[in-house]
């Protein structure tokens, strides 16, 4: 059975465009037949040109590859407060909808975090095999946060336990060390860097102390319901991504972190128009979560997959484990997901299938010794390892279904 057997999803990897150190070439040598990328070079909030759009469909084309989800396209700052040039984003975000279904491209992911779109805290944690991989320690974070950004109120936000080992993490550190550690999180944005300063970013997060956690949630509803019925007409479907992690940080207010949340964002507007990113691997890091039941109950309105694993230690620290490693059952989700699928082929559905791609991958072997990638946990090697991983997995599991 081909990896291009209907009864297995399609496979994909993330580009990151013309800069990106990983070309097509080399993704297509990995078998993935399709690519989630974006226009990275267009700033948030503006309308991207037709031409660029079919220009990078194009070449993508030309490579091998098919070019059917976006990730992403951003929403602005100035639209999840719904300050400033709003309303002008909100015009430019559904013109660039209908550019996208007139190019034939039907899946946008885009998420509704505030500020910051992810947070890791160390970008090469050594593993015991060697290789390299992302990590969360919520005591660094809470350095940044108490020491470096002296966000009022920090305090408060964090545990006795981890105040203390914030402060002891932090004296420990040299002026080098630390300059490492507030530049990486500010930086930390995938495929472009914001320039964002301290002062900066406190200037952001100043814009929220007035948005909680149902005041975003409105905000959410308001935007879906300016950009949906576009979508619709354009044959283009909406796919959100959860939070990463899925928790406050910074004292914002996070609404994509849990299986209740997701069920409270498709009923803002019940359209199929609006649907899911499903990321294993942001909604893993909350142990509460149960990743094969969310895919199962809400497959129907998942439009783009993200599959990677974490792996939870002692006090709220977690890294990315290989992809069939690690603290959740990714056998049972990728069997969720081919039931999906299934069911969508025998329904008829124009979305049947369903496109995976092996979300971040530990750094490894020949990718040790090169440039940083395009964005942390986007290197070729480790990521190939987890298609190869995901594809072999897939096969067993279509084989027992049929």
């Amino acid at each position: 059975m081909p990896p291009s057997s209907p009864n297995l999803m399609a496979e994909a990897m993330r580009w990151f465009g013309p800069g990106d150190s990983v070309t097509l070439a080399a993704i297509r040598q990995t078998g993935a037949t399709e690519v989630f990328t974006s226009l990275h070079e267009i700033p948030y909030g503006e309308a991207w040109p037709a031409e660029l759009i079919a220009s990078r469909r194009d070449e993508i084309a030309a490579a091998g590859l098919t070019w059917r989800v976006v990730e992403s396209v951003p929403v602005s700052e100035a639209i999840k407060t719904r300050t400033g040039d709003f309303e002008r984003h909100l015009e430019n975000y559904r013109v660039t909808l209908e550019r996208l279904g007139a190019a034939g491209i039907p899946v946008v992911v885009y998420n509704f975090m505030p500020v910051l779109d992810w947070v890791r805290t160390d970008l090469r944690h050594i593993l015991p095999d060697g290789t390299e991989a992302l990590l969360y320690d919520p005591a660094k974070f809470a350095a940044f946060d108490l020491f470096a950004l002296a966000r009022p109120g920090a305090a408060a936000d964090h545990p006795p336990a981890v105040r203390a080992a914030a402060k002891n993490y932090w004296e420990a550190l040299d002026p080098t060390g630390r300059d490492a550690l507030v530049q990486q999180t500010l930086d930390l944005f995938p495929g472009v860097r914001l320039g964002l300063t301290l002062d900066g970013l406190r200037a952001l997060l100043a814009r929220y102390a007035a948005i909680d956690a149902a005041k975003l949630r409105e905000h959410l509803r308001l935007f879906l319901a300016a950009v949906t019925p576009t979508a619709t007409v354009a044959g283009v479907r909406l796919a959100i991504h959860p939070d990463d992690p899925p928790f406050p940080v910074l004292g914002l207010p996070r609404i994509v972190s849990t299986e209740a949340d997701l069920r409270a964002i498709l009923a803002l507007v019940d359209t199929p128009a609006n649907g899911l990113c499903y990321c294993t691997g942001s909604l893993g890091a909350r142990l509460d979560n149960d990743l094969p039941g969310i895919a199962r109950r809400l497959g129907p309105r998942i439009h783009a997959v993200h599959l990677r694993s974490v792996q939870h230690t002692a006090d709220g620290v977690f890294y990315e484990a290989n992809h069939l490693e690690g603290s959740m059952d990714m056998p049972a989700v990728v069997r969720a997901l081919l039931e999906e699928q299934a069911a969508r082929r025998a329904a008829a559905r124009p979305d049947w299938q369903v496109t995976l791609r092996p979300d971040h991958g530990h750094t490894m072997l020949d990718d040790l010794a090169k440039p940083p990638p395009a964005c942390p946990g986007y290197s070729l090697i480790g990521r190939l390892r987890g298609l190869a991983e995901l594809r072999g997995l897939q096969l067993g599991l279509s084989r027992s279904l049929a």
